[in-house]
């Protein structure tokens, strides 16, 4: 009979042994992880949790779990997730989560990235979140959760995202001195109350639908203006003023005396050079003279931005600056010169300065304008700036520049050149930019751009200007850019702005800022077509990630976006990678990743690596071609809107590529 002290002996070691974790018990919590939320996730308790879907382990432990978007439903139940001590990654977004979050959690002490937005999450943001002390992400977007901002975000002093837009939160902002903190949102809430100073560099866009003032905002009704001293400051420091003197009656009189008589002599001197001048009747269009509804309207100095408006284009109505001499050498003074692609003259440049007009945006190039014509047809003009080319040399690379006719560009309608002024008339662009689509509205109420038009944007655009390149080897855009790619009613895609970087002075920058210059280039009038490989690269990226390639900081790294997207696919996290829109299209999940590889591709350091813009474009052809569906005769099929399909012909990738109508509507 074996002695109390050997069986007690034995029952501590059977203890230990249970209550140490190892992959054992990993995999328990996960199975009951399942039974619970995710009946239908593929996996085999035969096999090593490391073997399966959206697990990932290391050191004999699970480290991180990803499901996105498969369909998770019901709360979290204690001693799953939170059994799981070594986690660094859990991300659960997009599916149909609810409840609360177990308490348990605060003992994933090493989680680092914690992604729970598009679920159903209700209640306070739980505290076992503030606990973890190493997370550097975290977004709880789009949710139910209420109640206020607890000042013990403080805590996380690592955290360099905090999105929590979308859900019901209420109260005022504490005041976060998080030192890493580059992204955050908490748009689409109930918050009130001043902008805390802490977060008063974020942008305006990030605390959208509150009621909140302040910072980025407009200033608190009673807020005091720097120039009013502090109340606070003892009156022996406030800063003394000097008693000011009146002016006797004398004085007074004197100035309104002389001031009469002055105003009198500018009268006389006015009348004197009127008569001298002698009048002439003419029906000539001077720029300079013509005095349209609009000719009084302002035009504030302009300021190289980052893009170039929504239609990348500019008004005339207002461009004429006062005392302009509007002359012009050669038959074409003082006239719109038009070209012959744009189906004969519908207007001159009379009814051009008579029409009404609106700032588009400023750019690189110039200011841009919408014109809306007195016969109601409206075209976008940009009044350029920095042109200091002679005027034969201006002609010359403007007309090539017109002779450009594609279905993906946007056509050069005419153009006027004088000394002081110097104006591209284009079609106008309702839908403005891919930029403003991208990134305009990302709070409540945003329509969800979806996978199809994304890549129907992509191709349209790699044709436009694959077109460019194909008109020679010294051909290229220059500034390439979701603000120049601008958009038709239907959403299809055209490239704006190109051949103008060859008009540009040595002030003029495309590219230099934004994100989507390429590396080797130095100077910006000489961009090569490599180097606008690289550009549209970038825009592919932001296609797919959602993020502006101009904001410098994407993660505590503040890397750009090509090398923050290489380094997210090393690390095996390709889905973290990808907008939060396009997870709910599982079934284009490979076509997303072939896409995210030719961005890469695209964007790679050496020019040499770099695919042609040809290849480019065929591989996203053969990534639509692969996304429509086809019947047993071959024939591809186009989807509706409402999921009717219709009958298109086959695309067998032989000869010029088809027109886009035939991938999609």
């Amino acid at each position: 009979m074996a002695s109390p002290v050997f069986l007690l002996v034995l029952l501590f070691l059977s203890f230990s042994r249970t209550a140490k974790p190892d992959l054992e018990s990993d995999k328990t919590a996960l199975l009951a992880f399942r039974s619970a939320v995710g009946r239908n996730l593929p996996w085999s308790a035969s096999q090593s949790p490391c073997l399966w879907q959206g697990i990932q382990c290391s050191s004999n432990r699970v480290t991180a779990v990803r499901l996105p978007g498969v369909g998770l439903m019901g709360p979290i139940p204690p001693s799953t997730v939170g059994n799981l001590t070594q986690l660094r990654t859990l991300s659960l977004r997009f599916n149909a989560l609810n409840g609360q979050l177990p308490s348990d959690l605060s003992l994933c002490v090493n989680l680092r990235n914690l992604y729970l937005q598009g679920n159903f999450f209700s209640g306070q943001i739980p505290p076992s979140i503030l606990l973890l002390k190493n997370l550097i992400r975290l977004n709880l977007a789009h949710n139910n959760f209420s109640g206020g901002i607890s000042p013990s975000f403080n805590n996380l002093t690592r955290l360099g995202t905090l999105y929590l837009e979308g859900n019901q939160l209420d109260g005022p902002i504490p005041d976060l001195n998080l030192q890493n903190l580059q992204q955050f949102n908490v748009s689409g809430n109930r918050l009130s109350g001043p902008v805390p100073s802490g977060l008063r560099k974020m942008p305006a866009n990030a605390f959208a639908g509150n009621s909140l003032c302040g910072g980025p905002l407009a200033a608190c009704p009673g807020a005091e203006t720097p120039s009013q001293p502090p109340s606070s400051l003892p009156l022996s420091k406030l800063p003394k003023t000097k008693k000011k003197k009146k002016l006797s009656g004398g004085a007074i009189a004197g100035i309104a005396v002389g001031s009469v008589l002055g105003f009198l002599l500018i009268i006389v001197i006015l009348c004197v050079f009127c008569r001298k001048k002698s009048p002439k009747k003419t029906r000539s269009v001077d720029i300079a003279t013509v005095k349209p509804p609009m000719a009084e309207l302002e035009i504030p100095p302009e300021k190289t931005g980052a893009g170039d408006g929504d239609s990348s284009s500019f008004s005339a109505a207002a461009a004429v600056p006062k005392g302009s001499s509007g002359e012009v050498s050669g038959s074409n003074a003082k006239k719109l010169v038009f070209f012959g692609n744009v189906g004969g003259r519908v207007f001159d440049l009379e009814d051009l300065l008579r029409a009404s007009a609106e700032v588009l945006g400023k750019g690189t190039f110039g200011t841009a304008y919408k014109a809306v014509l007195e016969v109601g047809t409206i075209v976008a003009v940009k009044r350029l700036k920095d042109v200091g080319i002679p005027e034969r040399e201006f002609r010359d690379k403007i007309e090539a520049v017109g002779s450009m006719d594609h279905q993906n560009l946007v056509p050069l309608k005419a153009y006027y050149f004088s000394k002081d002024e110097k104006l591209l008339v284009y079609d106008y662009m309702p839908m403005g930019s891919l930029s403003a689509l991208l990134h305009g509205n990302r709070g409540a109420g945003r329509t969800p751009l979806n996978w199809e038009t994304r890549t129907r944007i992509a191709l349209e655009a790699a044709r436009g200007i694959e077109y460019l390149h194909s008109r020679g080897p010294a051909v290229s855009h220059g500034n390439i850019k979701s603000s120049n790619v601008l958009l038709t009613k239907s959403y299809g895609a055209r490239v704006s702005d190109f051949g103008l970087a060859h008009l540009g002075g040595s002030s003029a920058t495309p590219n230099r800022v934004g994100g989507y210059r390429a590396p080797e280039v130095t100077d910006a009038r000489k961009v090569s077509q490599k180097a606008d490989v690289y550009s549209f690269g970038v825009l592919l990226l932001e296609l797919l990630t959602g993020k502006a390639p101009s904001h410098a900081v994407l993660n505590e790294e503040g890397v750009d976006l090509p090398r923050w997207v290489q380094s997210v696919v090393r690390e095996e996290w390709t889905a973290e990678v990808f907008d939060l829109e396009l997870l709910r299209y599982q079934s284009v999940e490979e076509d997303m990743v072939q896409l995210l590889q030719l961005a890469i591709d695209c964007a790679a350091q050496y020019p040499d690596n770099r695919p042609s813009m040809s290849e480019v474009s065929r591989r996203i052809e053969e990534l639509c071609r692969s996304s429509l569906p086809q019947d047993h005769d071959g024939n591809q099929h186009s989807i509706d809107d409402d999921g009717s399909s219709r009958r298109t012909n086959p695309v067998d990738g032989s000869g010029p590529p088809p027109p886009s109508s035939l991938l999609f509507d």
